[in-house]
């Protein structure tokens, strides 16, 4: 594509233009990425920027739990099929998480999500309970795409606790590799569904981003990548690394490069910028082990990385809702698989 082309994609729908310089105050601005290794290793990282700190905690929710969709009359109904570890986000939202299966949920912020109109035809979900659904329903990204693409149900989006609308797209993984991009746009929903969808960030959309992103393959990541914070660029640079970076089948080793991977992406503490939402400071950062179901959390503000370890949690039908306290700037080490303790599950934010 040559350079003229590329500013054309760029610049012609208006939509990424839109998007950088007349959005609301600086929101979230993460980053996902899938790292495709041999012998089945997948490990799949996401960073959660973020204008605050969201207080994040994070719990552990057993198969069987009756859910809703937090939206009043109408709400959907659900019961959990599969245990999952989630983040927490403002105790109202479950936004990162892997269920005993290996299936990974990320929802990150998309100022262009508009999800329709309820007209009562279909009944109501809370974006705040959207990753959660998927974890409790799905073992594989197949089975997710088969049943969302008939959309089941309505969104709501309600302001979150910061004030801002609570504006996403969802991204899913599991061990094969498989991997898919949900975003709602002009109220339908779209769905790319497939291996090499391997990096999400922010805006513009999914699609844009893509187009985007053919420039700088062109140029070659050995040459140049692009090096602003803007989504656009992290997008660039996070297709680079992933791909880039050696491939082995060695956990450890696995777990180290994505982890390299997310932390360049990552935003420095402190640096935001007023009227573009998607650069806000990196909070938190987690990397899942998609194989061997481990779950490592990296706190900005922790001298320490620690993990969770799915097989050592009790997720079975009837057993308590866990909790690992991390907001407050509590500093965990190794497996802390034993240190979740019983706590009442959050609820999700109402969605209206």
């Amino acid at each position: 594509m040559s350079w003229l082309n590329w500013k054309k994609v760029f610049l012609g729908t208006g939509l990424a233009a839109a998007a950088l310089v007349c959005a609301p105050k600086a929101l979230e601005a993460c980053t996902r990425c899938v790292y495709l290794g041999p012998k089945d290793t997948v490990v799949v990282a996401r960073s959660m920027d973020w204008a605050e700190d969201p207080g994040t905690n994070l719990y552990a929710f057993p198969k069987g739990m009756k859910r809703n969709g937090a939206s009043g009359p109408g709400s959907l109904e659900w019961t959990s099929k599969y245990g999952s570890v989630v983040c927490a986000f403002y105790e109202v939202a479950s936004v990162d998480g892997m269920n005993e299966k290996g299936l990974v949920a990320n929802t990150l912020y998309l100022v262009e999500s508009d999800y329709g109109q309820a007209d009562g035809s279909k009944p109501l979900l809370s974006i705040a309970g959207w990753a959660q659904y998927a974890l409790d329903s799905y073992s594989s990204v197949a089975e997710a795409v088969e049943a969302l693409r008939k959309e089941p149900f309505v969104i709501l989006a309600p302001t979150l606790p910061n004030g801002a609308k609570g504006h996403g797209h969802l991204s899913l993984s599991d061990p094969t590799g498989d991997s898919a991009i949900f975003e709602y746009v002009a109220g339908k929903l779209v769905i790319h569904h497939g291996r090499k969808y391997q990096v999400m960030t922010n805006s513009p959309t999914f699609d844009e981003q893509l187009a985007l992103n053919k420039y700088w393959e062109q140029i070659g990541g050995l040459v140049m990548l692009p090096g602003t914070n803007r989504a656009s660029d992290r997008f660039a640079r996070a297709s680079f690394y992933i791909n880039a970076v050696p491939k082995t089948e060695d956990a450890k080793k696995a777990v180290a490069e994505v982890f390299s991977i997310i932390r360049s992406v990552s935003v420095p503490i402190g640096i935001s910028v007023p009227g573009q939402p998607n650069i806000a400071s990196t909070i938190w950062r987690t990397v899942h082990d998609q194989k061997n179901r481990i779950f490592y959390f990296d706190s900005a503000t922790s001298p320490n990385v620690f993990w969770v370890t799915l097989d050592e949690l009790d997720l079975k039908e009837g057993s308590p809702v866990k909790k690992l306290t991390v907001a407050g700037d509590k500093n965990h080490s190794g497996n802390v698989a034993a240190k979740f303790e019983p706590a009442e599950p959050f609820k999700f934010l109402p969605g209206r």
